[in-house]
């Protein structure tokens, strides 16, 4: 019953989290912020405007917060992620629940590659991790498709609240990185 509590509670969470990255008719409005970086509204319950995952830095932009478990060394790969992936702006969202014990998927996962997602998360913890992009980045200017991807949950008792989409080189190479994760689907990158 609490499985099915959280799995209705991620579902909603992340289809209102792609709905406001959705932009609207005419792309957006002019901002004064630095290219490459975005303003939005604080989530509710954040007055911060901070994700779950990340502190203010000195700089006033986000960063994640420190995990117990340092990028790429293995965790124990204990995952209860909501995936919902959304091939098109008008497609209908499929939507993917991977629980990882031990870094072998559990009976709950409805995934399809659960396998290697769960493999993928054991052997990195924070590959789900996404860090700010600096104002100075440089990203090629192709574009991979209109596919959007949220993934929400927790990974080893850390927090996970990232999305992901094709509009870059610096998003395709996100989203390469955790093609298992968002499974068959993202087939786009």
């Amino acid at each position: 019953m609490r499985l099915r509590i959280v799995r209705s509670v991620l579902a909603v969470v992340a289809v209102a989290g792609l709905a406001a990255c959705t932009p609207g008719p005419g792309g957006g409005s002019p901002s004064s912020s630095a290219p490459g970086s975005s303003t939005s509204s604080p989530p509710s319950g954040s007055p911060t405007g901070l994700l779950p995952d990340e502190t203010a830095s000195p700089s006033g932009k986000p960063t994640p917060s420190i995990s117990p478990t340092a990028p790429g060394s293995p965790g124990s790969a204990e995952a209860e992620l909501s995936i919902i992936v959304k091939l098109s702006a008008s497609a209908a969202p499929e939507s993917y629940t991977l629980v990882c014990t031990g870094g072998v998927p559990s009976a709950e996962s409805h995934h399809p590659t659960a396998a290697a997602a769960c493999a993928a998360l054991k052997k990195n913890p924070a590959l789900l991790t996404r860090t700010p992009r600096s104002s100075d980045q440089v990203c090629d200017q192709r574009y991979g498709g209109p596919q959007t991807a949220i993934v929400t949950g927790a990974v080893d008792g850390v927090g996970v609240e990232s999305s992901y989409k094709l509009t870059d080189g610096c998003e395709i190479a996100a989203w390469a990185a955790v093609a298992d994760i968002l499974g068959s689907s993202g087939a786009g990158a």
